[in-house]
């Protein structure tokens, strides 16, 4: 064998899959951008601990039946005026665009899904149905989901007041022009009773995995369940926890004001920061090596790895970002970490290849994108 055929045969399969077609990469590169949201940025306050703050007001229109209820000509008139109240407002349009659902790919949904830009249920097809998104995605409301209208601000970090002013601030605009469906006594009406009264939802993102690590965890969040908060999953409702990371919530949305609501979530998550950080320390004074080996050697299996499967990515993820956020290790930006956080799902993977993948296909190209992006 001469030289030639030598350095051929060393190539590895791996790095021409990596490498692709100038195109092919370019393509990826844009798409990649187009997954990246303003809250996976790493900044704002506590970020080493709140990935994201989100605040969601439900709203509905007097005289129309909630969506679910409602025929497509009402659903169809709510949307028109959605359309008409932010789009074609001088204030408002130039940075707003509209995805009209049903026009969307299955694939597409499912990527605004994975950014928590739009519910599991807004991603089926729904005649009518919509999502209206501010340029820099902080602002996202829904059209015609379970309520008329669903405002959503999602921001990094912890800002709880921040987010409540911004949703606030639609949510004034749009009962500018549309007849709310209100009660005295009750408060705003909505399609799921838990939701009546204020109709916001707040919730941060957090990552402990200190905590966890010190088996703390199932005490905390059995106190945090008994001041009236939920404790979900990375994508809410009926998803478990995986990678230390994990959503606290308000449950009570009646009886309270909404600086009552966000305020007692801020007070409460104050205090996980504070027992994480406590936790950290603990583990630097007992074992700082042990930590900084953990997080190497999960920095060197999702770089080298040729296949891996979505659970895994979430804890190797978490165990680099506390090697980060310990300045354990170096170079590794938390923006990379949290963009990987959702380029690794399924949705993302498939949408940055532009076709439908196997769960077997999915875990390869998962490798590929992972080391694509560490690099």
């Amino acid at each position: 064998m001469d030289k030639e055929e030598r350095a051929e045969d060393t190539n590895n399969p791996m790095d021409e899959i990596i490498r692709g077609s100038e195109e092919e990469n370019k393509l990826q590169q844009t798409r990649r951008m187009e997954i990246a949201s303003k809250w996976m940025e790493g900044t704002g306050p506590e970020a080493d601990i709140v990935i994201s703050t989100r605040v969601r007001l439900a709203r509905n229109m007097r005289n129309f039946p909630f969506p679910p209820l409602a025929s497509d000509e009402q659903r169809e008139k709510v949307l028109k005026l959605a359309e008409d109240v932010f789009l074609k407002n001088e204030e408002k349009s130039p940075e707003l665009q509209i995805l009209n659902i049903n026009s969307l790919s299955p694939v597409y949904r499912q990527v605004l899904l994975e950014k928590h830009l739009i519910s599991p249920l807004l991603s089926k097809e729904n005649r009518f149905s919509a999502l209206i998104l501010r340029d820099d995605e902080v602002i996202s409301i829904m059209v015609n989901e379970e309520d008329h209208f669903r405002i959503q601000c999602l921001l990094p970090g912890l800002q709880l007041e921040k987010g409540w002013q911004e949703a606030s601030r639609y949510d004034d605009f749009l009962e500018a022009h549309v007849d709310y469906a209100f009660d005295e006594e009750k408060g705003y009406l909505t399609a799921c009773p838990t939701n009546v009264g204020t109709g916001l939802r707040a919730s941060v993102m957090l990552h402990l995995p200190a905590i966890v690590l010190t088996q703390q965890i199932n005490r905390i969040l059995s106190a945090v369940s008994q001041v009236g908060l939920a404790v979900r999953g990375l994508y809410g409702e009926g998803t478990e926890i995986v990678g230390n990371l994990l959503q606290i919530s308000n449950q009570i949305t009646l009886g309270q004001s909404e600086e009552e609501i966000w305020q007692n979530l801020y007070s409460v998550t104050s205090q996980l920061i504070n027992q994480e950080k406590n936790a950290r320390e603990h583990l630097l004074n007992e074992g700082r090596e042990k930590i900084a080996d953990r997080a190497g050697r999960a920095y060197g299996i999702l770089k080298y790895a040729r296949m891996i499967d979505s659970q895994e990515v979430m804890q190797l993820l978490s165990d680099i970002r506390l090697g980060v956020d310990l300045g354990l290790l170096k170079d590794v930006p938390v923006k990379v970490l949290n963009e990987l956080l959702v380029l690794t799902r399924p949705g993302c993977l498939q949408y940055l290849n532009g076709k439908t993948l196997s769960p077997y296909e999915r875990d390869l190209e998962r490798a590929v994108q992972i080391q694509k992006w560490l690099a």
